[in-house]
């Protein structure tokens, strides 16, 4: 199963500057939790947003550089089709962003982790609108703001019809 997984304001906002837009630790366990032991999938940019690669996972690096090094025991390819066709055909594969890589995936997708973060944010970088006539919300859970959440959010998931 392809399963695309992202934070978004209410705006579909994901980013700015090749940067998040909020601090939200529940959100971060949910992304590990859901991710460790798979392959994700990512631009570029958003690979070299991390400090270092994801630990218990594979990183598979979408880049139209052809002399792009990656760190060891990560796959570089050069086109969305080329980073499924390096995934195991029997596992979720996650694809992680940015951008223009989840708008590359969003009709190939059979699935939707989507953290709604429940304010609006100044971005430069956006999720794909969801359309609700390709998918069903299957679950939501809100989670209101806290002491180490400034905003509420609500984890949403949305399958293909």
């Amino acid at each position: 199963m392809i399963i695309l997984i992202a934070a978004a304001g209410q705006n579909n906002e994901l980013g700015k500057d090749n940067d998040l837009l909020w601090h939200l630790p529940d959100d971060f366990k949910r992304f590990k939790t859901l991710t460790t032991g798979h392959y994700i999938i990512m631009g570029r940019k958003t690979f070299e947003s991390f400090p270092k690669p994801l630990p218990n996972r594979t990183h598979v690096i979408i880049t139209r550089r052809m002399d792009y090094i990656a760190p060891e025991g990560c796959i570089v390819v050069n086109s969305f089709k080329k980073a499924i066709e390096a995934c195991p055909k029997d596992q979720d594969i996650f694809v992680i962003g940015g951008g223009e890589i989840y708008k590359q995936s969003i009709e190939t997708a059979d699935c939707i982790e989507l953290t709604r973060v429940h304010a609006a944010f100044d971005a430069d970088t956006f999720f794909p609108e969801i359309n609700l006539q390709n998918w069903k919300l299957k679950s939501s859970d809100f989670h209101d703001k806290d002491e180490k959440h400034a905003y509420p959010f609500t984890f949403e998931t949305y399958y293909k019809t």
